[in-house]
Order: C-alpha cells, then structure tokens, then sequence
C-alpha cells in the first residue's frame, strides 16, 4: 500500500471555525479524506424552507476551498438538520416547519443532481425524547429523504438516538420507501457491526480505542470511522479533535488490531463506494 488511507466520515468545517486550518492539520497527520457534512450555520438562521440552500452554499465553497488548498479528498453531504423542526415547530407552527425541511431535502436533492454533493445528510430526527407529533414528522421528513435517495442511488446519513430499535426502524423506513438499508449510514454508531444488530444499515462509528476494539474484535470491518469534528472555535476538540482519525489508524496498525487490508476497507473501499456512484 503507497499511502494508507485514513478517512474521516463525520467532519465538519465553519466559516466561524478553523476550517481549512483544521483540515490541514488533518492532512499533516496523515488524513486522506473526510465526508464534509453541512450544518445549521448560525450566518444563516432558518426561517423558511429556501434558506437551507443557503447554507448549503456555504459547504459548498468551504469543500472548494479545501480541494483547492490541500490534497485531501472532500466527500460532501447536505440536507436539514433534523434538531431544527423542534425550535421551527415552536416558532411556526409543525405543519409550516415539516415543510421547510421538506424543502431542505428537496434542495439538497438538487444539488445532489448537480453534481455538488455525494449523500444527503445529516438528517433524521431529534436525538432526544420529543412529542409523538415531532417524532412522526421527522420520520415523514426522513421517509421523503430516503425516497429521493433511491431515485439518486446515494446514501442518507443518519443523526438520531442510539436505542435498541434504532437500526430496525431505520431499516425499515428505508425498505418502505424503497431504498436498500445497506445505503443508510448511522451517524455516531455503537459498534453494531453484526448483520442482526445493524438490519443492514451502515455504521459509521466515533473513532474510538474502545468502539474500535469492540468492533473489529468480531472479525468483521464493515464500518466506517468518524470524529464528528464540529469546527466551534470556543470547544476546538469537542466532539474529537480534528486529528482524530489519521492518529487512530497508526494505532490501529501498530497495536496489530487491524491489517492493512482492514485499513483499507474501512477507509478506502467502503467511502468509495458510498460516494464515488
């Protein structure tokens, strides 16, 4: 192998943060990749449905930038933040806010169509117990996501809780709206990598020893890794600092937990075919 692959699937960049100066730092490490995933920028506050694509612009030219200035590979994801309709449904009523995130996912959509981003994402529903009305929104929202997904054959990447149920109803939702659970990739995964503990979704999980321990101990490295790097200038390592991955794959190497051939597939071949379709 020339170089080993060290794929981050979980990073953020702001305009406000560290953006391109983080991804360096990644890059010198030894990074080769990431999924840049768009968030709810506060440059544009959310007040209708049209706005999402706003802020998708601008993940859009910070991946330009970070193709331009590093040799990184920038994999992009967009879609409406699923936390968002809680606040929105307070301010607009559930109705007027499950249609702007209808929108949002129309849009990201389009863009998708465009050739601007690889996966619809992050998307899903609030993480946390809400009302059975916000629940079930989310899920229509999703529903949707997943059906476009299918007409553009990407994948959708999941923010949601983490339960017993998660991966069923996801698996689910995603065979009722006629896309395979295999193109359903769990943000922020416990290391359910058995087929009967995923349903077939795709877990991306936080690099971690343990999660990472856990999760090759059952010889099985369909999975990929994630930092969730979330680029705020006032918590600089919060979820996990931005040198995470490339850091975690020389250990996984030098501890002998991992081969090559696993490095590979969990950083090289599986982004490639979420992202390269």
């Amino acid at each position: 192998m020339d170089k080993v692959p060290a794929y981050d699937n979980h990073f953020h960049m702001s305009p406000s943060g560290r953006n391109i100066d983080a991804l360096k730092e990644f890059e010198s490490e030894g990074g080769t990749g990431i999924t840049l995933v768009t968030l709810p920028y506060p440059e544009v506050p959310i007040t209708k449905g049209e706005d999402f694509l706003e802020s998708y612009g601008i993940t859009f030219r910070l991946a330009e930038r970070a193709r331009a200035e590093t040799s990184v590979e920038v994999n992009v994801a967009v879609g409406p933040y699923p936390v968002l309709i809680v606040p929105l449904a307070e301010r607009y009523g559930l109705k007027a806010a499950e249609g702007m995130l209808m929108k949002g996912m129309e849009d990201a959509a389009e863009c998708i169509r465009e050739g601007k981003a690889n996966a619809i994402g992050e998307v899903g529903r609030p993480h946390f117990p809400v009302d059975k009305e916000i629940w079930d929104a989310s899920n229509r929202v999703l529903g949707y996501g997943f059906s476009l997904a299918k007409e553009l054959d990407v994948p959708v990447i999941i923010h949601c809780e983490n339960d017993t149920n998660t991966n069923y109803s996801l698996s689910k939702l995603a065979k009722d709206n006629g896309l395979a659970p295999e193109m359903v990739i769990k943000h922020s995964s416990p290391p359910l990598v058995m087929d009967d503990e995923n349903f077939g979704v795709m877990p991306s999980i936080p690099a971690s020893k343990t999660y990472i321990k856990d999760a090759l101990s059952t010889g099985i490295d369909r999975f990929m890794i994630e930092t969730d790097y979330i680029d705020d200038p006032g918590k600089p390592t919060a979820i996990m600092a931005c040198s995470t991955v490339p850091k975690k794959v020389k250990w996984m190497l030098a501890s002998g937990i991992a081969t090559e051939e696993n490095i590979q597939r969990i950083c090289a071949d599986l982004p490639a075919r979420y992202y390269h379709r």
